[in-house]
């Protein structure tokens, strides 16, 4: 059996591919701010100090998996949060447990968005995160919108995750990552209830092509299929996974 680690495993998406892993009778090492293994705030070097060191405890011989699911909403605020736990968190655990992956061969699993596209590649928060300069992005951010720093946060850790999947495959580690549509989880419902978003993401979720928003367990589904034996060739890609959204606004680009 193996052993995985994931942020963000209390609720949600992360909650179900944790149930999924542990009926195929895995270990699963969970880190989330109020409920789990191990217990830090991923905003806060701090945080993202704890939870690797917690991990590298936990499973000392090495990871077969990691996903750096904990991500906020489009909601939360301050903006700036969003940026540290969506793109400075993934990152630095992702570079923190890089040893225990290699010491299985282990994949990494990115939680990308279907909303990553809609922010430009070259747009200056994105570039901010990009360059790693958390200080900066985080300023840059405060000044624009919710969407933009979820978005933007997702397109900054996706690209990240391209230009590093060379690396990491020589390494014997291989990165994906899964971009999801709308999902019906607790974060989601905030964004519902939100008088600025929430009749937008109404409106999307009702132009979903395959008739109906996602529930957690589509995703996960996905997920463990992209972190076991079967998707060994699977390596730098990033699996829309949404219903057909992103093929109804980007039909020419793949």
């Amino acid at each position: 059996m193996r052993v995985y680690a994931m942020t963000g495993g209390a609720t949600g998406i992360g909650a179900e591919l944790k149930r999924q892993l542990q009926t195929c009778g895995h270990t699963v090492i969970s880190v989330d701010i109020k409920e789990g293994d191990i217990i830090a705030d991923l905003s806060v070097l701090e945080g993202r100090k704890a939870a690797v060191e917690g991990i590298q405890r936990l499973a000392p011989d090495g990871l077969d998996g990691f996903i750096p699911c904990a991500g906020l909403p489009p909601v939360a605020r301050p903006l700036s949060l969003i940026a540290q736990v969506n793109y400075f968190a993934v990152v630095a655990t992702v570079e923190g447990l890089l040893g225990l992956l290699k010491k299985k061969k282990g994949s990494v699993l990115f939680v990308s968005s279907n909303s990553a596209p809609m922010v430009a590649a070259d747009d200056p928060f994105v570039q901010a995160c990009l360059t790693g300069n958390e200080e900066a992005a985080c300023a840059a951010v405060e000044s624009r919108d919710g969407h933009t720093a979820y978005a933007g946060s997702k397109r900054a850790a996706t690209i990240w995750m391209r230009r590093h999947a060379v690396e990491y495959a020589a390494a014997g580690v291989r990165m994906n990552a899964v971009a999801p549509g709308i999902t019906m989880t607790p974060l989601t419902d905030l964004v519902f209830a939100d008088p600025e978003l929430g009749q937008v993401m109404k409106e999307f979720g009702d132009s979903v092509p395959v008739g109906r928003t996602a529930q957690p367990v589509d995703i996960a589904n996905t997920m463990r299929f992209m972190l076991s034996d079967d998707a060994s060739y699977l390596c730098g890609s990033v699996v829309f996974v949404d219903g057909g959204s992103d093929a109804m606004l980007r039909s020419e680009d793949f």
